[in-house]
């Protein structure tokens, strides 16, 4: 321990010591606990207290006060723990009977401070800690600590009860940790009695009429094969596995949804040659109802190793809803496919049928579990995607009523589904993960034709048509290309035809969420199809350029922000509208310069963001409005960046002016502020025409502000930026020859000023001589260095700690304080 916290720690111990005293906040108390943490793990704790016996007695003294507050006495117990890790430590703390006194009933366990949840947890944590060795075990067991940790899995605090059930998996992982060597599964009767006993009471707690205690239990079981990987686990299932076996007997199956992901931590861990284990999944799968055995299904089919037969029952689990749709809408015998063999299932048509929460509830469970496990490569195969596909589309047509059931299973789901925005919004994320696969025309018509009809209904909600969005644009960029042709397939390009004028009510849509996913799908598929004839010319024929540039100016940010990036994306492709101003007929309006108006002007960082994107993506393209004169075009965009106050837009101004600089050198999008090998330098003269230019965009007066910005992002970009400047102008002479020429001098004393928050006087035009040696004199490898430590790397210190916990209460002379 550093010689300074060792003199402050008495003073500290006093203070907390003292029920007058301030308690001092969490914060400070939990920092208090890591740092005497990391000193315990570098060097001895016993060594620790010899050094420092205030620690001993603070431990005492919290003991023998009344009134000392609940978080002292938390902290104290976690203390204690920390301490007693080490087993030469808890013998020492052993020999005054501390530990007995802190966590046996003759401590805060007995006295009225118990009722505090924020004792029952340092309590328990303390106990956590100090658990790493066989002495700990036998002062367990010999405290009554675990009876004590029994009951506080049921603690009315959520975290209580959830550390307690930690902790149980804690200690029997320990005492089990023993037996275990050498042996493949130790029989019951070699376990440690600790271990027997904790054994013995989730076996009691199985077998109880209280569901809240199964649920205790198996969530201590999910705990211990999730994160104890010992060879004693198997024997634990086997000697467990008859006690699940008598919960599946019962009806309903208690505390469903624990056992559910008890039994799938057990197969993540269990050899794949456990016939039992396998058994017994299957009878759970049969057991549970449609609902309950969906979870169970799916976590089966995305095991590595699983018998055929299970994961062909788990499959069929998953498919029943669907199959009873795809059944009631008395579809053709044929469409069922694959699905047919789960059709027919009275379980599931019961749930399906018995109410509208159970319906939507276990439709909305197998669509996400199936659409989750399409892209798996474990997924069933042969992969059922045109059954699947029918009944994703037969379900959007029940809940939209555009349906004609016949049956009156049929007639019944679809007026259960009628208008469920849940059900749509699943089938419609399923639809959109079925993309990935491939369909029969006849059926992929029609997905576009649901699709469509989605997109169109005044009765779609705003989350329904940015999910129908998301899934046209997968099955439109998967769309076929024309045999022979590069361009969109007939059929593609009709549905566009359609689509557009759709596009265009939505863009006017007085709700901002549907402005603004119309956006971001036009802006997806530009992007993509932007070079396509066939969406160009459809594009083009529409009002959407137009609808999409007026979108500029909408009164909702996010908004602006999004048309800002379509119409950019727009413009790269030569589609963005330009129309003539009805006062100015033969004008027209400059994209580049509303941009810019926005990016000077707009109160809101959303869309100026977007702006810097856009902006900074033209440049690296070489878009033509930015390639006329990419000098103004830079120097416009540096001069408005340099006035906003949002840190993220100055950040991207940065990489607007690396691009620049990249570009200036030849070496196109070449750098790469991680790369381990420095940039090769510059020719000279190119490297002097550089200079000038960049001195005439202002950009080494923006780099350089921003280098003492005091956002750090801002500062460290500009510091890369500058580290790649100086490395290409590694041969422009020497120092003393650079330095020769211009007043470098007047230059450093007006970023001394910047640095110290000054404004100071502008750089001017500087010659390229004084910038190599302006970028030479000033410490960039140590700026960086101290820009990618933490804020608070100063404050962080235990010193400082120390000394602000004692200022805070007094205890400290005025000089010693650390203020932040």
């Amino acid at each position: 321990m550093d010689p300074e916290c060792s003199r402050l720690l008495p003073a500290l111990c006093a203070v907390l010591a003292d029920p007058r005293q301030p308690v001092a906040d969490d914060t400070c108390l939990e920092k208090l606990l890591d740092w005497f943490t990391a000193v315990t793990e570098a060097g001895s704790s016993l060594l620790l207290l010899q050094e420092n016996p205030c620690l001993v007695e603070l431990l005492f003294h919290v003991l023998k006060s009344q009134d000392l507050s609940s978080r002292i006495l938390s902290f104290s117990l976690r203390l204690a723990g920390i301490f007693a890790a080490q087993e030469n430590c808890f013998q020492y703390l052993q020999q005054g009977e501390l530990l007995p006194m802190l966590f046996g009933e003759v401590g805060p366990l007995g006295g009225t401070s118990w009722t505090a949840p924020t004792v029952r947890s340092g309590w328990i944590q303390g106990l956590h800690t100090l658990a790493q060795h066989p002495s700990a075990l036998r002062f367990l067991a010999a405290c009554g600590a675990v009876d004590t940790i029994f009951s506080l899995q049921g603690d009315p605090s959520l975290f209580v009860a959830s550390a307690a059930g930690q902790l149980l998996v804690h200690i029997l992982d320990l005492a089990m940790r023993g037996p275990a060597e050498g042996h493949r599964s130790p029989q019951a009767c070699d376990w440690p009695a600790c271990a027997q006993k904790i054994v013995g009471h989730i076996e009691d707690s199985l077998c109880s009429t209280a569901i809240p205690q199964v649920t205790q239990a198996l969530s201590v079981l999910t705990t211990v094969f999730g994160h104890c990987h010992g060879l004693w686990t198997q024997g634990l299932w086997v000697r467990l596995s008859p006690f699940v076996a008598r919960l599946l007997e019962k009806d309903p199956v208690p505390a469903s949804h624990s056992l559910v992901d008890f039994l799938l931590s057990v197969a993540r861990s269990a050899p794949s040659s456990d016939r039992g284990l396998w058994e017994t999944l299957a009878q759970t799968l049969s057991h549970l109802s449609p609902t309950q055995a969906g979870p169970l299904a799916f976590g089966i089919l995305k095991l590595q190793d699983c018998p055929q037969a299970l994961r062909t029952q788990a499959f069929g689990i998953l498919l029943q809803p669907l199959a009873c749709v795809l059944e009631a809408a008395a579809q053709a015998p044929g469409a069922l496919g694959l699905l047919g063999a789960a059709a027919g299932d009275s379980v599931a048509v019961g749930t399906l049928l018995s109410s509208r929460p159970a319906c939507v509830g276990l439709l909305c469970c197998a669509l996400a579990h199936l659409g989750l496990l399409q892209p798996l490569p474990q997924r069933p195969s042969p992969w059922p995607q045109v059954p699947l596909l029918g009944a994703a589309v037969t379900i959007l047509r029940l809940c939209s009523g555009s349906a004609a059931p016949t049956s009156d299973v049929g007639g019944r789901l679809c007026a259960i589904l009628v208008g469920c925005g849940r059900v749509q919004r699943a089938a419609l994320d399923f639809l959109g993960a079925l993309s990935q696969g491939t369909g029969p025309q006849e059926l992929v018509t029609q997905v576009f034709s649901v699709l469509l009809e989605y997109l169109v209904s005044p009765e779609s909600s705003s989350m329904v048509l940015k999910k129908a969005f998301q899934a046209t644009l997968g099955w439109l960029l998967r769309s076929p290309k024309t045999p022979g042709c590069c361009d969109l397939d007939p059929h593609t390009q009709l549905f566009l035809r359609e689509l557009l004028p759709v596009l265009q009510k939505r863009l006017c849509s007085p709700c901002w969420e549907v402005r603004d996913s119309g956006l971001e799908f036009l802006t997806q598929m530009t992007r993509h199809w932007g070079g396509q004839a066939g969406f160009r010319q459809a594009l083009l024929a529409s009002e959407v350029p137009e609808l999409t540039k007026q979108l500029l100016r909408d009164p909702e940010s996010y908004v602006r922000a999004s048309a800002v990036t379509a119409t950019g994306q727009l413009s790269s492709w030569g589609l963005c509208a330009t129309p003539a101003s009805p006062e100015r007929p033969g004008a027209q309006q400059s994209l580049l310069a509303e941009l810019l108006h926005i990016l000077s002007t707009d109160s809101e960082g959303f869309p100026r963001r977007a702006v810097m994107q856009v902006f900074t993506e033209w440049l690296r393209d070489g878009h033509t409005d930015v390639a006329e004169d990419a000098e103004r075009f830079v120097a416009g965009v540096l001069q408005a960046v340099s006035r906003d106050l949002d840190w993220e837009v100055r950040a991207q101004g940065l990489e607007l002016a690396l691009v620049f600089l990249e570009q200036l050198l030849g070496q196109r999008g070449s750098h790469c502020p991680c790369a381990v090998a420095p940039p090769e330098a510059a020719p000279p003269g190119l490297l002097a025409h550089a200079l000038q230019v960049l001195g005439r965009v202002q950009l080494f007066e923006f780099a350089l502000r921003a280098l003492f910005d005091c956002d750090r992002p801002v500062a460290q970009k500009s510091c890369d930026l500058l580290l790649f400047l100086r490395a290409k102008a590694a041969p422009c002479g020497s120092p003393r020859e650079a330095g020769d020429g211009p007043n470098v001098a007047s230059v450093g004393a007006t970023l001394q000023k910047w640095q110290a928050g000054e404004q100071g006087q502008p750089l001017g035009l500087l010659e390229p001589a004084a910038v190599v040696a302006l970028l030479r004199s000033i410490d960039l490898e140590g700026l960086r260095d101290t820009l990618a430590e933490s804020s608070d790397h100063v404050e962080k210190s235990p010193q400082s700690l120390l000394q602000d916990m004692l200022a805070a209460v007094g205890a400290l002379g005025e000089s010693g304080a650390d203020c932040y």
